[in-house]
Formats: structure tokens, sequence, C-alpha cells
């Protein structure tokens, strides 16, 4: 039987809840280079116990090096899926919905219409990012039959948790090849640093390369074209 939401971390094992849950994070919301990426791991409590024993937690607590290889692991032994929006695809997107809750909202129910399609969720769970409606609204057929969650600190649901390593991952992933492509320092975050690689882009490739490795809403936009 379904938890109702209220009664999600109640009890000593608060990081465990019955059924097959989907867990749903994102990474890349924040950083001015690089995608956007939302993932979902799907686990019934035997399966949340071995991510607990293989030391699945919040992705915002371990290393890069090793997100990439816990990554690895839950991708190989789990249900999940992923929606990887590159920068230019989410340049396009933001300017068509003009609102980032809106656009997380749009990932998060792709994530689980895709694991929906051929599998059963008894919930899903997702870290709290704006209105609940949102999701809501932009789930289609199979995904409206599924019951849907946000929570503050979501990652305390491990198969959250799980989500939020192979987001991170993927981002990770998508940074490195970037850095390939244009043989150059692209930092994660939104700070200084991140404003004097831009100007280095810019003046190596014009400013036409922001729209194809950046999100162009953000306030680094103006001080990297002036």
């Amino acid at each position: 039987m379904t938890p109702e939401p209220a009664n999600i971390l109640s009890g000593p094992a608060n990081n465990l809840v019955a059924g097959k849950i989907l867990g749903i994070d994102e990474s890349g919301k924040g950083d001015f280079f690089g995608p956007l990426v939302i993932a979902g791991v799907l686990a019934d409590e035997s399966e949340a116990n071995r991510m607990l024993q293989n030391g699945i937690r919040d992705s915002k607590k371990i290393t890069d090096k090793k997100i990439l290889e816990l990554s690895d692991w839950i991708t190989d032994n789990f249900v999940h899926t992923l929606v990887v929006i590159g920068p230019e695809k989410y340049n396009q997107l933001y300017q068509k919905i003009k609102n980032l809750n809106k656009l997380l909202a749009w990932g998060h129910s792709r994530v689980i219409e895709n694991v929906a399609s051929e599998n059963e969720i008894d919930l899903a769970i997702s870290d709290k990012f704006g209105r609940s409606d949102f999701i809501e609204k932009a789930l289609m057929d199979e995904g409206k039959k599924i019951k849907v969650h946000q929570m503050v600190r979501g990652e305390a649901i491990v198969q959250v948790a799980a989500a939020s390593i192979v987001a991170r991952a993927a981002f990770v992933k998508f940074i490195a090849g970037m850095k390939r492509q244009f043989d150059a320092n692209i930092p994660k975050g939104a700070s200084n640093l991140v404003d004097d690689a831009g100007r280095e882009l810019v003046g190596r490739y014009g400013v036409s390369v922001l729209e194809k490795t950046a999100k162009v809403h953000f306030k680094n936009y103006k001080k990297v074209v002036g």
C-alpha cells in the first residue's frame, strides 16, 4: 500500500519507504555552463536497503570521482532513466517557457513517463523545487496515474539520493566533454571564475558559443558579454 506523503519521514528508518518508489532529482540548474539533467531511479524497499549498504547518499556530499563510480553501480543494478537537456535545447525551452521551475517540472514529468511506460510505480518522490502542481500539470496519460510528492531535503529518501548521483554523474561527464570540445576551462557553478571562463570562450569563439555551452538567461551572461 502506498504511504501518504505526510508519513514519509515517520519512524526510525526515515530514508526507506515501502513500495516501488521512483526517486527524482536534477543537476545543473545552478550552473551557468552545461546541461540541466534530471534522473530517476526506481527501487523497492529491499533494493533501497542495498543502496544504503553501498553508501548511496546525497550527491552533494560525494566527490565527483566517487559519484561516477556509484552512478555506474546504480545504473547497472536498478531501473533508471535520464533526461539530459543540453545548453542549446535548454535555451530554446527556456525562451518558450520562461520559468525555470516549469522547465524542471517538464523534465521531471518526462522521467516519470519514461519509467511508468514499462514499470509499476507506487509513488514518485522528488526534491522540492517549486509548486507541487507544476509536475502534475506536465504529466501525460501514463504519468497522471502516479502519485507524485515533492519534499524538502528529498535526498533523505535513498531513491532520490540515487537519482541525484546519476544526474550529477551525467552532468560531470557532459562538462568533461565540453572541455575537450572547446579545449577550455569550464568551471561548475556561477561564480566570478565562471565569468572569466566565459569571457575566454567568447574571445576565442564569439558570443554565439554561449548558446551552445551555457544557460543564457543567467546573470553571468550579461557579465560575460558586457
